[in-house]
């Protein structure tokens, strides 16, 4: 087992992201709400504790708050902004509130060196958010650093039994310039962390412990032709071989080929999988359905249904596999308790209690990037890894109204079409997700001599991180008057093709 740093979430909207800056220091982490801090198993794999920022203030008379000379007593420990000021208030600081809110980039400058500063410049930009100040630091503890508006940026306690340090400043965002060295200071100066979390470290000890976890039992597993649920059937099937049995199904509403090309790519990798054509199964569930959310329901009971008669083909099942990655395992176990909705195309997760599968979830502890590159590693094909995200209802939300098979294979033929052209123009890797949205209007047009009366595409590309906000991608216009070119001389029934220019928020990446 890899050392582990531990961060507890107060709810700070920057969690993950201190998380994923651990991660590419090649240390494990894991996020835990605060609430669970009693419950920690100081293993001597535990080499230290994180304390996330928080909307709350450490004032309020509901902030969060934990035993923290506890854990103090046993590892190293960090507190980022409402961190550090939970941990100034607790040892007897005084934290009031700032004569204005500090939000935005501020000059750090070092005071006092220490290993958590090592490396770093007498000055740097940081990134503050926070509207309490630490005016007073506790007895014994050190001013390590200011910034020109708040007198405590940065500090630390006394030696025994392990040092505490506080951030005022956010070091896990990218408007901290130097905020990678300073938490790479505090994993390996600080806490002494191996740095050996590596996608082969990963691999090695997920193979071995799939293998003692399922033996010789069988697992099924709903495949979609993603990244996630791809590369989760190639570690148990490394682990477990033929007794991996996958469900690829074809909802009628995948993009054009995908369906023929995936399974051919499951075929390379050797995975034991089975493609269902179910189609007009799909199409009937969907007939007069407007509502997105009706789509998406019928969408993701349709699937449920065909998996169900699939798995129930097969003798001996025990266990489910699914795809499941870090940022899923956090939500469900957010400060504020679990989300009360949980999108309905997530329908694998969905399936009826009365399966009675026990879960195997290979990739729970990584976050998006870190599979793909599992995946790599594992040698899964380039066409996979780095596809762009694609809705669990498919090209179901992507056609606004009533779904049909002609209407299916518009939008499938001009989508296809916009993909190649960002592939050949040398753009696909650049933009986050795009797509192709059929829009239920109709308009005049000329081609020839001849008036149409023809269906309007829209156009979405966006760039983003994660997904959660994004902005439209600034797309060349000589790219998008070739697509516009090609779409309407190529598929017959549009005649018509937008740009949509908006980011999010305020609209969503997708329109339904």
């Amino acid at each position: 087992m890899t050392d582990k740093i531990l961060i507890l979430d107060f709810g700070s909207q920057y969690t993950q992201l201190i998380a994923r800056v651990v991660r590419e220091a090649n240390v494990y982490c894991e996020i835990i709400p605060f609430n669970k801090a009693a419950s920690v198993d100081f293993d001597s794999k535990l080499k230290g504790i994180i304390l996330s920022g928080s909307p709350f203030s450490v004032n309020d008379e509901n902030a969060p708050t934990i035993d923290l000379t506890t854990l103090a007593g046993h590892v190293p420990v960090l507190g980022v902004c409402y961190g550090a000021q939970l941990t100034a208030k607790l040892y007897g600081g005084i934290v009031s509130k700032s004569n204005k809110r500090e939000y935005g980039r501020a000059n750090f400058t070092i005071i006092r060196g220490d290993d958590l500063l090592e490396n770093l410049p007498i000055n740097s930009q940081v990134w503050m958010s926070h509207s309490d100040t630490i005016k007073a630091l506790p007895p014994g503890f050190t001013l390590l650093g200011t910034t020109d508006s708040i007198p405590v940026a940065a500090f630390r306690s006394g030696e025994a039994p392990h040092p505490i340090y506080g951030l005022q400043f956010h070091p896990e965002v990218y408007h901290s310039t130097e905020g990678k060295t300073l938490i790479n200071n505090f994993l390996v100066r600080i806490c002494g962390c191996a740095q050996d979390w590596t996608a082969e470290h990963f691999i090695t000890d997920t193979v071995a412990a799939l293998k003692e976890k399922l033996g010789n039992s069988k697992v099924v597993m709903g495949l979609s032709g993603g990244v996630d649920s791809t590369v989760a059937a190639t570690l148990i099937h490394r682990a477990i071989g033929e007794n991996l049995y996958g469900i690829f199904v074809d909802n009628g509403v995948l993009r054009k080929n995908e369906f023929e090309e995936v399974l051919e790519v499951y075929k390379q990798l050797g995975l034991n999988v089975k493609g269902i054509d179910a189609k007009e199964h799909f199409y009937e569930k969907l007939a007069g359905k407007f509502d997105p959310e009706e789509k998406r329901k019928a969408i993701g009971g349709g699937f449920i249904e065909i998996f169900e008669r699939e798995a129930h083909q097969i003798t001996g099942i025990e266990y489910l596999g699914q795809g499941t990655i870090y940022p899923d395992v956090i939500e469900s176990a957010a400060v504020h308790g679990p989300s009360v909705t949980i999108k309905s195309h997530h329908n694998v997760g969905g399936l009826p209690e009365t399966m009675k599968l026990k879960l195997v979830e290979p990739l729970r502890a990584l976050f998006k990037d870190e599979v793909r590159k599992i995946g790599a590693e594992l040698g899964i094909p380039a066409e996979i890894l780095n596809r762009h995200p694609f809705p669990g209802p498919g090209l179901g939300i992507r056609i606004l109204g009533d779904i049909t098979p002609d209407k299916v294979r518009l939008l499938q033929d001009a989508d296809l079409i916009y993909t190649d052209c960002l592939k050949r123009f040398g753009l696909y890797d650049s933009v986050w997700q795009a797509g192709t949205i059929l829009l239920p209007v109709k308009s005049v047009g000329v081609m020839g001599d001849e008036r149409t009366y023809e269906f309007t595409v829209a156009l979405r590309a966006v760039t983003s991180v994660d997904g959660m906000t994004a902005d439209w991608a600034h797309l060349p216009y000589e790219f998008l008057a070739t697509v516009s070119n090609e779409i309407i001389n190529q598929v017959r029934g549009i005649n018509r093709v937008v740009y949509d220019i908006s980011s999010k928020p305020p609209a969503t990446i997708e329109w339904e």
